[in-house]
């Protein structure tokens, strides 16, 4: 059986995090379990703690891709799977869908959509399924794309490019009533939807981006 460990990279989510936590510590297909705190300043860090989960700590904010590099080079699992801190009304099942058809041999990535959740949330992932931070993936992937810890939030594209370009095997998943905090309710309108900008700025220069 292949060794997995949940990475979920985590920026001042404590209203969230023990939650995610809880339920990946329920799902028996997970070996390890590490929270990699995005530079955080709230109590995302302390929650983390009263789980007994690894936790990688980094004192800036060097954006998602960097913090899952880190929780990868904190693992020797084959397989990751990454789970966003901020999501609302995460199961079991929903992990379990998501990892299956790596561990059955079908894939070698999975990529989770939001479905029957929030209409925005929804919406947004039908339109760019690619977008999405709910994944398993082999480590191979990970491994074969240079920079990946500088994609900030641009790692989902570059991930979901390169398997394309490579013709490597995924699946979408649908993850039925599942959703999470959107940046404009996490800090306002003006800070959400300017944080909002900046996330797209970074996937246009991955997308943009030609491969060596």
């Amino acid at each position: 059986m292949h060794s997995v460990t949940a990475i979920i990279p985590a920026f001042n989510e404590e209203r969230t995090i023990g939650d995610v936590i809880k339920v990946l510590q329920r799902v028996n297909l997970i070996d390890k379990i590490i929270v990699v705190s995005d530079g955080s300043v709230d109590s995302t860090v302390d929650i983390a703690k009263k789980h007994e989960v690894e936790i990688v700590e980094l004192r800036d904010n060097i954006g998602k891709g960097g913090a899952l590099r880190k929780g990868v080079d904190a693992s020797l699992s084959e397989i990751m799977l990454f789970v966003d801190a901020d999501l609302i009304g995460l199961k079991e099942q929903h992990i379990v869908e998501l990892l299956l058809p790596i561990l059955k041999g079908e894939v070698d990535m999975t990529i989770g959509v939001f479905k029957s959740g929030r209409f925005t949330t929804d919406l947004a992932q039908r339109v760019a399924p690619y977008l999405s931070g709910q994944r398993a993936i082999k480590r191979y992937i990970i491994e074969n794309i240079p920079n990946i810890d500088i994609t900030r939030f641009g790692v989902e594209i570059a991930l979901t490019k390169y398997v394309t370009n490579n013709n490597i095997k995924y699946k979408e998943v649908f993850l039925e009533n599942l959703t999470h905090v959107m940046k404009e309710e996490k800090l306002g309108l003006i800070k959400g939807f300017a944080s909002r900008l900046k996330m797209y700025w970074d996937i246009v220069k991955i997308m943009t981006t030609k491969e060596r």
